[in-house]
């Protein structure tokens, strides 16, 4: 017995392997061909340059004058400028810190569309598991209603039993088959969704299918879960978990630009510089020199200081409260899963000692209890099955929430 179950325990182990490797292939595919990232990725891009090209020197200047003497038209002065201005050196560098720390943020934003995405079909491969297995216990069921009526149809014409019963079997057959229809339904409906965020593009993990845009779960290798043992300290799991979330990285870096920020605000009132190439033919030998000017902000940096203060301290109060919430979904969602677990133990250790449907089928074909007592044996046996798989579903997506931020 003890080598029985560790057998068991291991093909458990490794069809887990399997079915992990099957959901990491497919987020590969999906985190590749999805149309969302690719978007946000060019917008990404986008934001990016744009933030480089906020700290670009100014356009240069050219100028020409022409004048001609109102009386005599044969004079005539000419005047060239080239100049180009430029704010003080040091701001330039201040602010592309900021931009740095701005691109920052952005990637980190790009990587929390990204999680939630990946995170979003991970739930759909989970739940195509549960209605694979859901698909599995219906099939089950069909099969010994449709044996039943058969059997019972044969009993009522040589009068072994009556139309009471028989009428109960077909009940319990249409709904059952009707319960598979729409379970079949669901599972497709699942499948195609997650084409549609794979870019709509047939998936098939590790190896190429016949026909993979209507592979079903087993060709995906969604027909069982990775066991995933709960954290027994999550306190300290849990700082690890926050310093990786990246929608904290992104405030944070929104923060530290909006205090560098208010560097390149103050340094705003130091005056633009200006310098150029004048060329002047207004004697009979032309002038050439060069063109210095200063232009000090005396209005334009007006309350710009004030501004970025008041951005930073917005920026440091979200981030802060975007990490008590985060903290608290966290625990949450432990707590959530405690319970589950809890749940599924209790389940599978009732599973353990309670009488197999076999048992009870040979019971009902020897008579030793009556239609009424069978059908309510087997209908608590497959709803509490139903709510086994359930648990575990529910258990697996809170699992995959807690762990977003290994995506």
């Amino acid at each position: 017995m003890k080598h029985i179950t560790l057998l068991i325990a291991s093909l458990l182990l490794t069809a887990g392997m399997h079915a992990q490797e099957a959901i990491d292939h497919i987020l590969q595919q999906i985190e590749m061909n999805n149309r969302q990232l690719q978007a946000n990725t060019q917008q990404t891009r986008s934001q990016q340059l744009e933030n480089k090209a906020s700290n670009n020197l100014p356009n240069p200047s050219l100028s020409y004058s022409h004048l001609w003497d109102s009386d005599d038209k044969n004079i005539t002065v000419g005047e060239l400028v080239i100049s180009q201005s430029f704010d003080f050196p040091s701001l330039y560098a201040t602010r592309n810190r900021v931009n740095r720390l701005k691109n920052a943020a952005l990637d980190a934003q790009a990587n929390a569309l990204r999680q939630d995405i990946l995170l979003q079909a991970k739930e759909v491969c989970l739940d195509i598991i549960q209605l694979h297995g859901q698909q599995q216990l219906l099939d089950e069921r069909l099969r010994n209603a449709e044996e039943l009526a058969q059997m019972y149809a044969e009993r009522l014409r040589t009068g072994d039993a009556n139309a009471l019963e028989t009428n109960k079997i077909n009940l319990e057959l249409l709904n059952v088959r009707t319960e598979s229809r729409l379970n079949a339904t669901a599972l497709q409906a699942k499948l195609k969704e997650l084409t549609v965020l794979n870019g709509n593009q047939p998936l098939a993990p590790g190896r190429p299918q016949p026909e993979p845009a209507t592979a079903g779960p087993a060709a995906l290798g969604l027909t069982t879960y990775t066991p995933i043992a709960l954290p027994a300290d999550f306190a300290s799991l849990l700082d690890q978990l926050l310093a990786a979330d990246p929608t904290l990285k992104a405030l944070q870096g929104e923060s530290e630009a909006a205090r560098k920020q208010i560097s390149a605000s103050r340094q705003g009132w130091l005056p633009n510089l200006e310098v150029g190439y004048r060329r002047n033919t207004e004697t009979r030998h032309p002038l050439n020199g060069i063109v210095v000017g200063f232009s000090f902000p005396l209005f334009e940096n007006r309350h710009k200081v004030k501004a970025a203060k008041s951005l930073a301290l917005s920026t440091d109060y979200l981030q802060e409260n975007a990490r008590m919430q985060a903290s608290s979904a966290l625990w949450q969602l432990y707590e959530e899963a405690s319970q589950l677990q809890q749940s599924i133990q209790e389940y599978q250790d009732t599973f353990a000692r309670q009488r197999d449907l076999a048992l009870l089928r040979k019971a009902l074909e020897g008579g030793e209890i009556s239609m009424i007592e069978y059908f309510v044996e087997v209908s608590v046996v497959y709803q509490s099955k139903a709510n086994l798989l359930q648990l575990e579903n529910q258990y697996q997506k809170a699992m995959a929430r807690i762990y977003k931020s290994q995506l």
